[in-house]
This record gives structure tokens, sequence and C-alpha cells, in this order.
């Protein structure tokens, strides 16, 4: 997967780089800074706007999470207590700045969460960071519970079970901004979203960040040049909370609320499963991640009782068809593009993705009429699914949902051999290229 994306991006850059300006690169951020600020103008029915708030601060918590897991190949379970911690600290700021007891504005409070966070991160990374692979995932997951049950019995600075609440209009208004308007707090989260992703960006290509990579691929030699390994994987980790403690301060201002639930394993857990179903290879694989993630807990909770069920369907396929997550699928076929293959491909690409569809129209159809029979039976079994009436007890709608997973199966069984045979002679082809270019 790294050869692949390497290559990817050589064949990209090559094109792009015009001395001393790397084109590609200011269009990437050129675009992102772009698609940050219409986002909310295309996005503005509903609680569209409260959503894109989620997957902002959501954003800086998986990019966070990777400079452990992805960059650092440091599993951890308990991310969420840096995230937690610099929101409990940060929403205390808050109502110590509306008492005026603390003259600091709303716009910096993020700030204050991410200082906490790399305090912390400085406190606990000490001490998971001795150890590495599983001893390191089990430690962390000890200070993610640790921490949990202090938020339960220090309810003067936790709040107990209903948590700690605040008040983000508070003091005069600058420039009329009051942050009682939900756009306002949207674009705070996008200009603290860019920002952190720039200087996350940045890490990467510092010797620290460089050298971490090393450590994840083989520290025997990395300890064998002279470096200290625990040193390496403490400074990382004091980093990442730092940026984690940022997107908890954010959710702090979000949300004017924050709880036990914000440094609990669940928490911890879900940025695990948003981070890998992105993409830990990609430094944008977090992104992506993000917006699956809210989107399947967030807006398809609102429909129905078995997202959890969908979410952990999809993360069990990613991991076995796509371990390299959503990114490493869209940077696969960005190289076709590169080396004009795609055309070849999509066809063939498309009739597999209408098959996976039929099925899963009625896989989907299964399982909300198993839910509706289970949990809303009382109610009676009529129920509406794709905005039409169906019978849940019914045998029309079972034979039509079967039917569908059948036909699906069929067309997706037929269309494969061809495809995987475009695919890997296409591959082949751009593997023989490279080759070349490299020769």
């Amino acid at each position: 997967m790294n050869t692949m994306q390497s290559s990817t991006t050589s064949a990209t850059t090559s094109t792009m780089r015009f001395a001393p300006i790397n084109l590609g690169r200011w269009l990437v951020w050129s675009v992102f800074v772009v698609l940050l600020v219409v986002a909310p103008l295309i996005f503005n029915k509903g609680a569209a706007l409260s959503i894109l708030c989620q997957m902002g601060t959501v954003m800086i918590f998986g990019l966070s999470y990777n400079m452990l897991l992805g960059q650092g190949g440091m599993l951890s379970f308990g991310h969420a207590v840096y995230s937690g911690l610099g929101a409990y600290f940060a929403i205390h700021a808050m109502n110590l700045a509306s008492g005026g007891s603390l003259p600091i504005p709303v716009s910096l409070i993020p700030l204050v969460g991410g200082i906490f966070g790399a305090v912390f991160g400085v406190l606990f990374g000490y001490v998971t960071t001795k150890k590495s692979g599983t001893t390191f995932s089990m430690i962390t997951l000890g200070i993610v519970e640790l921490v949990f049950a202090c938020s339960l019995m220090f309810p003067a600075f936790f709040g107990g079970e209903g948590g700690i609440s605040t008040n983000r209009v508070m003091g005069q208004p600058v420039l009329g901004i009051t942050y009682g308007p939900q756009i306002q707090v949207y674009y705070l989260i996008a200009f603290w979203l860019f920002i952190s992703t720039v200087g996350m960006y940045a890490f990467t290509q510092t010797p620290l960040g460089r050298i971490i990579n090393a450590v994840r691929d083989n520290p025997e030699r990395v300890e064998f040049i002279g470096y200290n390994t625990q040193w390496v994987r403490y400074l990382t980790l004091i980093l990442s909370a730092f940026f984690a403690g940022i997107s908890g301060g954010l959710a702090a201002i979000n949300f004017e609320i924050v709880t036990a639930e914000n440094v609990s394993a669940v928490r911890s857990g879900a940025i695990l499963l948003f981070t890998f179903i992105g993409g830990v290879g990609f430094f944008f694989g977090p992104l992506i991640g993000a917006v699956v993630g809210v989107f399947l807990t967030v807006l398809l909770s609102d429909f129905t009782k078995a997202w959890q069920l969908y979410l952990g369907v999809f993360f069990i396929i990613i991991v076995m068809y796509a371990p390299g997550g959503i990114a490493s699928l869209l940077m696969m076929n960005v190289r076709l593009m590169v080396y004009k293959r795609f055309a070849r491909v999509w066809p063939r690409l498309l009739s597999m993705v209408v098959a996976t569809l039929i099925a899963c129209v009625g896989a989907v159809m299964i399982i909300e009429m198993l839910y509706h029979l289970t949990l809303e039976s009382a109610n009676g079994t009529m129920m509406r699914l794709f905005g039409m009436q169906v019978d849940a007890a019914g045998i029309g709608g079972w034979l039509i949902a079967l039917a569908l997973v059948a036909v699906g199966l069929f067309l997706f069984v037929r269309a494969r051999p061809a495809f995987r045979h475009t695919w890997d002679e296409a591959n082949l082809e751009i593997e023989e290229m490279i080759r070349k270019e490299h020769a």
C-alpha cells in the first residue's frame, strides 16, 4: 500500500511541481479551504450545520489519533482521555471567563483544551510509551477506564453523571460575533480544523515525524542508529494529545456540555473505527473516516434502530476487503486515472457497484423488517421502507427482499471475474510503466 501511495504521489506531483512552487500541494490546500468555506452554504437545511460542526471536531480528533496509529503504529484504546480532559478544562475556562475570573475569548478556548490535553499527554504518555505493541494498547485501555471512573468519583470537577454545562455566548461581541448562531460556531471549528490540519501535516515533514515512521516500521534499527524509541513515541503522543485537546475544546463550545462519555472507552473505540474506516495509511484518511463515521452514528441513527449493526458490518467489510480504508480505494482509482487506465476499468467497476447496491437494498429490507417485528410489533406490522408502506409480517415484502439479494449476488458473481481481470491487467501495465520510469 505504501509503495502504491508513493508511486501515485510521485506520478501526480511530477506533473504539478514548478520550482520553486509545489503547485499540486497549493491546489490541494486551496480546495480544502474552499470546501470549508462553502460547505455550510450548500448543506444549510435542518440540522445539517450541526452535523458539519460535529464532523469538524471529529476530523481533528481522528487526525490526532492517526498520529499514533497510522504514523507511529501505536494502537491506543484510550485516546478519548486527552480529548475529554481537554474538553473539561475548556468548559471550566468558559465558565470562569463568563464569570469575569479569566480574561479569555471564546475563540481561544480550544487552545486551552489543547494545552491541557498536552499536559495529560505528558503525564499519561510517560507511562504508556514505556511499552509498545499489545502492552501499550492494554495500558491505554487501563488509563481510559481509570479516568472514566474518576469522572464519576469526583463530581466537583467532572459534574458527575450530569456533566458540566456552560454558555458560549459571553462577554461583548467582537466584530458582531457572539457565537450564538450555529454558523459562527461552524466557522470557528473550520478555522481550527484548518490550522490543526496544517500543523499535523507539517509534523509529518519534520525529523520527528519521519523517525516515528521508522519506529513504526523497524524499532530495532532505529535504536541501532542511536535514537531512543520510547522518547520518540512519547513526544509524538504529547503532540497528538495537544490536537486531541483542541478537538475536545471545540466540542465543548459546540455542545455547551461535557459529560463522562467524553472520556469513555466507547468514544476511544469510536475514533479507532472511524480512523480505520477512513484509512490509517494516508494522512487524509481520518478526514474521510470522520464524515462516514458521523453519517453512520448521527444521521443513520435518526432513521433506523439498526445503525450499530450497519456500522459493524461496514467496518468488518473494510477490514476484510479494504484494510487500507476508503482512502486506499480512492488512491488506487486515482492511480488508474493518472496512468490513463480508468476508462478501461470503470464499466466493470460500475457493474460491480450496481450489483452490490441491489443486494444491499434487499439486505436492508430484511434487517429493517426483522427489527420492526422484534421491537415495534406492538404498533402493528406495517412500516415505511424506502418511501413505501411494507407489511413486515407479509410474505410479499420478504419475497422482494430475498429476490433483490439473490439478483444482486448473482450479478456480483457474474461481474467479478471480468472486473478482476481488467483491474489486474491495468495495474500490471502501470507497474511496468513505473519500472521503466525508474530504470
